[in-house]
Protein backbone atom coordinates (compact mmCIF):
# COMPACT_ATOMS: atom_id res chain seq x y z
CA UNK A 1 0.00 0.00 0.00
CA UNK A 2 1.57 3.27 -0.70
CA UNK A 3 1.15 6.43 1.48
CA UNK A 4 -2.01 8.37 2.07
CA UNK A 5 -0.80 11.57 3.19
CA UNK A 6 1.30 14.01 0.91
CA UNK A 7 4.86 13.97 2.13
CA UNK A 8 6.25 17.29 0.63
CA UNK A 9 2.81 19.79 1.62
CA UNK A 10 5.34 20.74 5.44
CA UNK A 11 8.77 20.45 4.30
CA UNK A 12 11.19 22.79 2.68
CA UNK A 13 11.22 23.01 -1.19
CA UNK A 14 14.15 21.16 -1.42
CA UNK A 15 13.49 18.29 1.35
CA UNK A 16 13.57 14.98 -0.55
CA UNK A 17 10.20 12.76 0.68
CA UNK A 18 10.73 9.36 1.94
CA UNK A 19 8.17 7.05 -0.16
CA UNK A 20 6.24 4.67 2.39
CA UNK A 21 6.96 1.71 0.74
CA UNK A 22 10.47 -0.50 0.23
CA UNK A 23 9.91 -0.96 -3.06
CA UNK A 24 9.20 3.11 -3.65
CA UNK A 25 12.24 3.35 -1.50
CA UNK A 26 14.61 0.99 -3.61
CA UNK A 27 13.55 2.92 -6.75
CA UNK A 28 14.37 6.18 -5.13
CA UNK A 29 17.74 4.78 -4.16
CA UNK A 30 18.57 3.49 -7.47
CA UNK A 31 17.86 6.91 -9.19
CA UNK A 32 19.59 8.99 -7.13
CA UNK A 33 22.69 6.38 -7.22
CA UNK A 34 22.68 6.22 -11.51
CA UNK A 35 20.53 9.06 -12.37
CA UNK A 36 22.66 8.67 -15.84
CA UNK A 37 20.56 5.72 -16.28
CA UNK A 38 16.98 6.84 -15.13
CA UNK A 39 13.61 7.85 -16.80
CA UNK A 40 11.73 10.32 -15.15
CA UNK A 41 8.29 9.60 -17.03
CA UNK A 42 4.96 11.85 -16.02
CA UNK A 43 1.39 12.53 -17.26
CA UNK A 44 0.22 15.68 -17.78
CA UNK A 45 -3.09 16.73 -17.06
CA UNK A 46 -3.92 16.50 -13.14
CA UNK A 47 0.19 16.11 -13.13
CA UNK A 48 2.23 18.59 -14.38
CA UNK A 49 -0.90 20.68 -15.03
CA UNK A 50 -3.83 21.57 -12.94
CA UNK A 51 -7.24 20.14 -13.88
CA UNK A 52 -9.73 22.65 -15.12
CA UNK A 53 -12.91 22.27 -16.68
CA UNK A 54 -12.26 23.22 -20.44
CA UNK A 55 -8.85 20.89 -21.43
CA UNK A 56 -7.86 23.46 -23.92
CA UNK A 57 -7.33 25.89 -21.06
CA UNK A 58 -4.81 23.50 -19.49
CA UNK A 59 -1.25 24.75 -19.13
CA UNK A 60 1.47 23.45 -17.16
CA UNK A 61 2.06 24.75 -13.41
CA UNK A 62 4.10 27.99 -13.42
CA UNK A 63 7.30 26.32 -12.07
CA UNK A 64 6.98 22.49 -13.80
CA UNK A 65 9.20 24.04 -17.44
CA UNK A 66 12.17 25.16 -14.89
CA UNK A 67 11.91 22.77 -12.47
CA UNK A 68 12.10 19.97 -15.05
CA UNK A 69 14.78 22.13 -16.94
CA UNK A 70 16.99 21.45 -13.85
CA UNK A 71 16.30 17.75 -13.85
CA UNK A 72 16.33 16.96 -17.41
CA UNK A 73 20.70 17.48 -17.99
CA UNK A 74 20.74 14.94 -14.30
CA UNK A 75 19.14 11.91 -15.54
CA UNK A 76 19.08 9.89 -19.00
CA UNK A 77 15.40 11.45 -19.95
CA UNK A 78 12.39 13.02 -19.13
CA UNK A 79 9.30 11.73 -21.03
CA UNK A 80 5.51 13.57 -20.23
CA UNK A 81 3.33 10.60 -21.58
CA UNK A 82 -0.37 11.42 -22.00
CA UNK A 83 -3.02 10.87 -24.15
CA UNK A 84 -3.40 13.81 -25.71
CA UNK A 85 -1.52 14.99 -29.20
CA UNK A 86 2.37 15.32 -28.23
CA UNK A 87 1.90 18.81 -30.33
CA UNK A 88 -1.17 19.85 -28.40
CA UNK A 89 0.68 18.62 -25.16
CA UNK A 90 4.24 20.60 -25.96
CA UNK A 91 1.91 24.03 -26.78
CA UNK A 92 0.46 23.39 -23.51
CA UNK A 93 3.42 22.40 -21.49
CA UNK A 94 6.12 24.94 -23.18
CA UNK A 95 8.38 22.68 -23.86
CA UNK A 96 9.91 23.79 -27.23
CA UNK A 97 13.01 25.52 -27.31
CA UNK A 98 13.69 25.61 -23.31
CA UNK A 99 16.82 25.44 -22.86
CA UNK A 100 18.01 22.29 -20.88
CA UNK A 101 15.41 20.09 -21.69
CA UNK A 102 16.78 18.60 -24.83
CA UNK A 103 16.89 14.87 -22.54
CA UNK A 104 12.89 15.88 -22.73
CA UNK A 105 10.46 13.38 -25.13
CA UNK A 106 6.15 13.81 -25.25
CA UNK A 107 4.62 10.41 -25.92
CA UNK A 108 1.59 11.94 -27.02
CA UNK A 109 -1.57 9.39 -27.81
CA UNK A 110 -0.44 7.14 -24.82
CA UNK A 111 2.61 6.79 -27.51
CA UNK A 112 1.58 6.53 -31.08
CA UNK A 113 3.06 9.82 -31.26
CA UNK A 114 6.39 11.18 -30.55
CA UNK A 115 7.55 14.63 -30.03
CA UNK A 116 11.59 15.12 -29.48
CA UNK A 117 12.79 17.99 -27.50
CA UNK A 118 16.32 17.65 -29.12
CA UNK A 119 15.12 18.12 -32.27
CA UNK A 120 12.06 19.20 -32.48
CA UNK A 121 10.52 16.39 -34.55
CA UNK A 122 7.39 14.80 -34.34
CA UNK A 123 6.74 11.22 -35.74
CA UNK A 124 2.96 10.26 -35.65
CA UNK A 125 1.20 7.10 -37.18
CA UNK A 126 -2.09 7.04 -39.41
CA UNK A 127 -5.13 7.31 -37.41
CA UNK A 128 -7.64 3.74 -36.55
CA UNK A 129 -10.31 4.16 -39.24
CA UNK A 130 -12.82 3.24 -36.46
CA UNK A 131 -11.94 6.80 -34.78
CA UNK A 132 -13.72 8.70 -37.83
CA UNK A 133 -16.83 6.36 -37.84
CA UNK A 134 -16.84 7.53 -34.01
CA UNK A 135 -16.63 11.38 -34.36
CA UNK A 136 -19.13 11.42 -37.19
CA UNK A 137 -21.63 9.46 -34.86
CA UNK A 138 -20.84 11.26 -31.52
CA UNK A 139 -22.69 14.35 -32.02
CA UNK A 140 -26.03 12.53 -32.66
CA UNK A 141 -26.07 10.02 -29.98
CA UNK A 142 -25.10 12.91 -27.41
CA UNK A 143 -28.46 14.53 -28.74
CA UNK A 144 -30.56 11.16 -28.46
CA UNK A 145 -29.70 10.29 -25.00
CA UNK A 146 -31.22 12.63 -21.85
CA UNK A 147 -27.48 12.13 -20.18
CA UNK A 148 -26.03 13.95 -22.90
CA UNK A 149 -26.59 17.49 -21.56
CA UNK A 150 -23.57 19.59 -20.27
CA UNK A 151 -21.25 16.86 -22.31
CA UNK A 152 -19.23 18.04 -24.62
CA UNK A 153 -16.55 16.14 -27.30
CA UNK A 154 -12.96 16.75 -27.10
CA UNK A 155 -11.23 15.94 -30.60
CA UNK A 156 -7.66 13.91 -30.24
CA UNK A 157 -6.65 13.44 -33.32
CA UNK A 158 -5.90 9.25 -32.92
CA UNK A 159 -8.79 9.15 -30.27
CA UNK A 160 -12.19 11.51 -29.35
CA UNK A 161 -13.14 12.12 -25.51
CA UNK A 162 -16.79 13.15 -24.10
CA UNK A 163 -16.17 15.60 -21.33
CA UNK A 164 -18.92 15.41 -18.64
CA UNK A 165 -17.68 17.73 -15.80
CA UNK A 166 -19.59 20.39 -17.26
CA UNK A 167 -23.10 18.51 -16.89
CA UNK A 168 -25.50 19.38 -13.82
CA UNK A 169 -24.88 16.58 -12.38
CA UNK A 170 -21.01 15.09 -14.14
CA UNK A 171 -21.35 11.94 -12.32
CA UNK A 172 -24.49 10.68 -13.29
CA UNK A 173 -23.75 12.15 -16.87
CA UNK A 174 -20.71 10.11 -16.80
CA UNK A 175 -22.62 7.25 -15.56
CA UNK A 176 -25.12 7.26 -18.42
CA UNK A 177 -22.93 7.85 -21.43
CA UNK A 178 -20.74 4.52 -20.60
CA UNK A 179 -22.38 1.91 -21.78
CA UNK A 180 -23.59 3.49 -24.90
CA UNK A 181 -20.43 4.71 -25.56
CA UNK A 182 -18.72 1.44 -24.96
CA UNK A 183 -21.10 -0.45 -27.36
CA UNK A 184 -20.24 2.57 -30.06
CA UNK A 185 -16.44 2.10 -29.53
CA UNK A 186 -16.40 -1.41 -29.50
CA UNK A 187 -18.87 -1.37 -33.04
CA UNK A 188 -15.77 0.53 -34.46
CA UNK A 189 -12.88 -1.73 -33.32
CA UNK A 190 -12.14 0.96 -30.25
CA UNK A 191 -11.97 0.58 -26.32
CA UNK A 192 -13.51 2.87 -23.86
CA UNK A 193 -10.99 4.46 -21.14
CA UNK A 194 -12.43 6.28 -18.26
CA UNK A 195 -11.21 9.07 -16.23
CA UNK A 196 -11.74 12.10 -14.20
CA UNK A 197 -15.58 12.80 -15.44
CA UNK A 198 -13.94 11.91 -18.93
CA UNK A 199 -14.82 8.67 -21.60
CA UNK A 200 -12.42 8.51 -23.83
CA UNK A 201 -12.82 6.58 -27.33
CA UNK A 202 -9.71 5.05 -28.85
CA UNK A 203 -7.66 2.32 -30.75
CA UNK A 204 -7.18 -0.86 -28.45
CA UNK A 205 -3.37 -1.43 -27.40
CA UNK A 206 -2.61 2.16 -26.89
CA UNK A 207 -1.59 2.90 -23.10
CA UNK A 208 1.13 4.57 -21.03
CA UNK A 209 2.32 1.42 -19.84
CA UNK A 210 3.16 -0.04 -22.67
CA UNK A 211 4.76 3.51 -24.09
CA UNK A 212 7.00 3.25 -20.80
CA UNK A 213 7.90 0.06 -21.09
CA UNK A 214 9.09 0.42 -24.63
CA UNK A 215 10.86 4.00 -24.05
CA UNK A 216 12.68 2.33 -20.55
CA UNK A 217 13.79 -0.87 -22.62
CA UNK A 218 14.60 1.91 -25.73
CA UNK A 219 16.95 3.42 -23.30
CA UNK A 220 18.21 0.28 -21.19
CA UNK A 221 17.51 2.45 -18.17
CA UNK A 222 18.62 1.20 -14.61
CA UNK A 223 16.01 3.11 -12.71
CA UNK A 224 12.15 5.01 -13.96
CA UNK A 225 10.06 7.06 -11.41
CA UNK A 226 6.68 7.48 -13.15
CA UNK A 227 3.86 9.91 -11.71
CA UNK A 228 0.68 10.20 -12.84
CA UNK A 229 -3.30 11.22 -10.94
CA UNK A 230 -5.91 9.36 -12.74
CA UNK A 231 -7.15 6.05 -14.24
CA UNK A 232 -5.28 6.13 -17.14
CA UNK A 233 -2.22 5.64 -15.36
CA UNK A 234 -2.99 2.37 -14.05
CA UNK A 235 -1.12 0.79 -16.69
CA UNK A 236 1.94 2.93 -16.31
CA UNK A 237 1.94 1.53 -12.67
CA UNK A 238 1.24 -1.78 -13.59
CA UNK A 239 4.42 -1.29 -15.83
CA UNK A 240 6.82 -0.14 -13.33
CA UNK A 241 5.56 -2.65 -11.06
CA UNK A 242 6.29 -5.44 -13.81
CA UNK A 243 9.88 -3.69 -14.45
CA UNK A 244 10.54 -4.20 -10.72
CA UNK A 245 9.69 -7.96 -10.84
CA UNK A 246 12.49 -7.76 -13.90
CA UNK A 247 15.38 -6.03 -11.17
CA UNK A 248 14.48 -2.45 -12.55
CA UNK A 249 13.81 -0.66 -9.47
CA UNK A 250 10.98 2.38 -9.57
CA UNK A 251 9.20 4.36 -7.77
CA UNK A 252 5.38 5.33 -8.50
CA UNK A 253 4.34 8.74 -7.51
CA UNK A 254 0.30 9.97 -7.51
CA UNK A 255 -0.12 13.75 -7.98
CA UNK A 256 -2.66 13.68 -5.10
CA UNK A 257 -6.43 13.40 -5.98
CA UNK A 258 -9.52 12.11 -3.78
CA UNK A 259 -11.52 11.74 -7.28
CA UNK A 260 -8.78 8.38 -8.06
CA UNK A 261 -8.06 6.10 -4.93
CA UNK A 262 -7.08 2.77 -6.46
CA UNK A 263 -4.00 5.14 -7.81
CA UNK A 264 -3.28 6.52 -4.50
CA UNK A 265 -3.72 3.32 -2.59
CA UNK A 266 -1.03 2.07 -4.93
CA UNK A 267 1.57 4.77 -4.69
CA UNK A 268 4.85 4.37 -3.24
CA UNK A 269 4.66 8.58 -2.07
CA UNK A 270 1.48 10.66 -3.25
CA UNK A 271 2.29 14.17 -3.49
CA UNK A 272 -0.28 17.59 -3.04
CA UNK A 273 -1.47 17.74 -7.35
CA UNK A 274 1.23 19.34 -9.85
CA UNK A 275 2.39 21.96 -6.97
CA UNK A 276 3.52 18.88 -5.29
CA UNK A 277 4.70 17.42 -8.62
CA UNK A 278 7.02 20.19 -9.22
CA UNK A 279 8.39 20.86 -5.80
CA UNK A 280 9.30 16.69 -6.25
CA UNK A 281 11.53 17.67 -9.43
CA UNK A 282 12.72 20.77 -8.49
CA UNK A 283 14.44 18.32 -4.90
CA UNK A 284 15.67 15.70 -7.06
CA UNK A 285 17.53 18.19 -9.21
CA UNK A 286 18.56 19.80 -6.27
CA UNK A 287 20.21 16.17 -4.50
CA UNK A 288 21.63 15.41 -8.04
CA UNK A 289 23.73 18.97 -8.12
Amino acid sequence: MGSHQDSTRDDSPDHLPTPATGAGREGLDALLAGPGRAVVALDFDGTLAPIVADPGRARAHPEAVPALAALAPKVAAIAVITGRPAEVAVHHGGFADVPGLDHLVVLGHYGAERWDAATGTLTTPAPHPGVATVRAELPGLLERSGAGEGAWIEEKGHAVAVHTRRAPDPQAAFDSLRAPLTDLASRNGLIVEPGRMVLELRPPGMDKGAALREYVRELDAASVLYAGDDLGDLPAFTAVDTLRTEGTPGLLVCSGSDEVPDLRERADLVVAGPEGVVRLLRALATHLA
